[in-house]
């Protein structure tokens, strides 16, 4: 004996698993993007650094330099 599926539920099955499947996908591309996000401000973050200690470094060659 078969159960047969009617056609109301096979379509609500269809839209299940594509909302599903959305959902999912949605959730794998959030993460990729937050992700990416955190590893673009960090190395903004370690550039300005860089740019810190250059200028740091810059200043204290000249203050040792002029003969004052």
């Amino acid at each position: 004996m078969f159960d047969r599926l009617s056609r109301a539920e096979i379509r609500k099955d269809v839209i299940q698993d594509t909302v599903e499947a959305a959902a999912t996908t949605v959730g794998q591309v959030a993460g990729i993007v937050s992700t990416a996000v955190r590893d673009v401000a960090g190395a903004l973050g370690g550039f300005a650094t860089e740019v810190f200690e250059i200028r740091d470094s810059a200043r204290r060659a000249t203050e040792d330099s002029d003969p004052a």
